[in-house]
């Protein structure tokens, strides 16, 4: 019937969206009508249930979180141990981890920034430097002094200022403890206490009555009383910092001289090595490096008692630290100009082995160095040799035509059969000084090449020549 009106289903009126828009009606629209529609989403109520169950939840606190933390590494741990209990590592991993929670505490329980440097008794530096032949420290001492006399030590000065001051009165008390004339008794007494402890420091905090003694007018005497000879590893290092950083360098140099330097021989000498942290007092020194020059490596060279090892070990710093071109010049021409030692050579070449832009006056020096051995006798050690292959390989073209002389003349009176060609090979094919790179060094001087020029014959078109041909007889 066209007048019935069809009802709709009241299942099709139910079937709408949360917007409010039908289904058929929603899949009508366009994309575009669709990207339009700004239309937020009904907030979505929560029931009561689950807000019940977030107000009930606490957070964990950090020391459980710490407990929990350290649990599981523990049981980490374990499995870790039982996994490597067959190789035979687990026992030594555990005491590294042991010694890495120790380390951490302290370092978590002392706040001073003196505190730096809790070497062991016993510890040496994992870096095993160069041995040393029986054979080089036999050619080396053929240019050692025999003659001299024990090297001058902080005690030895103090002595002898007491001396001159007043012989009758006695540097020490009955029990060997020192005494310094002009100082107070309670103050020799602090100092005494200083000294004793610094015997057998560790790690930890310094003595506040020792970090004073850089700013006193008679700091010498005062280090004096504390005995600076039987100081552990651990307070030289300490001692150091101190002093490198609160002396000037003319200051600092009289304590590496008369207290560090000492110190450094005899533990190198004692145990064919040095400690830890002597090497790192050692760096510490290079802080002021006029001072580290003056009070360590000349005094050394001009001792003429150096042996190879102390010249390896102290010249791993120098090869290891960068220090001012200025200062290591100077260092350089003070010993090219000194009495000659073998283990001068082995400085020189370190030194120019850091490729410093030198002056002429210490190019100059070095090359009459060289020049002295000229007329010398000696078996030359084969440091010495290399030692004159870095300085032509570095300097070549900064030398005149008549240093070049000097130092072939060298060579025909002290050859080497690996380093003497190459170093006569360096001089030929280099320039001299004050040459540029487009010029021919005057020992290489050729003729300049000529060329020929031929005058251009002139021809006449119109007027060719004849030639002859002579026709085969057929």
């Amino acid at each position: 019937m066209a007048g019935v009106v069809k009802q709709k289903n009241p299942k099709e009126q139910r079937k709408r969206r949360k917007d409010g828009v039908a289904a058929s009606e929603k899949h009508k629209q366009s994309l575009a009508d669709l990207m339009d529609d700004t239309k937020e989403a009904a907030p979505r109520n929560r029931s009561a249930k689950a807000r019940k169950f977030q107000g009930d939840e606490e957070y964990v606190s950090p020391g459980i979180s710490n407990k929990i933390l350290a649990e599981a590494r523990r049981q980490q741990q374990e499995i870790d141990d039982e996994k490597d209990e067959e190789t035979g590592v687990a026992a030594a991993r555990r005491a590294f981890s042991d010694a890495t929670v120790d380390k951490q505490i302290a370092n978590e329980d002392s706040n001073d920034e003196d505190d730096e440097g809790g070497f062991s008794e016993n510890e040496y530096p994992e870096e095993e430097f160069e041995e040393v032949t029986e054979e080089e420290e036999r050619i080396m001492s053929m240019f050692m002094a025999s003659d001299t006399g024990p090297q001058r030590t902080l005690a030895d000065m103090i002595m002898e200022r007491i001396k001159e001051k007043d012989a009758g009165i006695s540097s020490g008390s009955a029990e060997g403890e020192r005494n310094v004339p002009g100082i107070d008794g309670k103050i020799i007494d602090v100092y005494r206490g200083v000294g004793k402890l610094l015997s057998r420091y560790r790690s930890g905090k310094v003595p506040k009555a020792f970090k004073i003694v850089p700013n006193l007018s008679n700091w010498e005497e005062v280090l004096y009383i504390t005995e600076p000879e039987k100081w552990s590893p651990n307070a030289m290092f300490q001692a150091t910092r101190l002093f490198a950083s609160n002396l000037n360098a003319r200051m600092a140099q009289r304590f590496y001289s008369l207290v560090l330097l000492p110190r450094l021989r005899q533990d190198i000498n004692e145990h064919k090595r040095l400690h830890f942290a002597l090497y790192q007092a050692l760096k510490k020194a290079v802080y002021k490096p006029s001072a580290f020059y003056k009070g360590i490596l000349l005094p050394l060279c001009q001792s003429r008692t150096c042996n190879l090892r102390e010249a390896v070990v102290i010249g791993s710093v120098i090869q290891k630290v960068s220090i001012p071109a200025l200062h290591s010049s100077v260092a350089l021409m003070k010993i090219a100009e000194m009495e000659y030692c073998g283990t001068n050579s082995y400085f020189m070449k370190l030194l120019m082995d850091k490729k410093y832009a030198l002056p002429y006056r210490v190019l100059d020096a070095m090359v009459a160095h060289f020049s002295r051995f000229t007329d010398d006798e000696r078996e030359l050690p084969v440091i010495w040799h290399q030692c004159l292959l870095t300085f032509v390989q570095r300097y070549k073209n900064e030398l005149t035509a008549e240093d070049k002389e000097k130092l072939k003349k060298l060579m025909r009176a002290h050859k080497h059969y690996l380093v003497t060609p190459e170093i006569q090979r360096e001089l030929t094919h280099s320039l001299h000084r004050g040459q540029k790179d487009g010029s021919v060094p005057a020992g290489q001087y050729t003729l300049p090449r000529t060329t020929v020029v031929k005058p251009g014959i002139e021809e006449d078109i119109w007027n060719l020549p004849t030639v002859e041909i002579e026709m085969a007889d057929a």
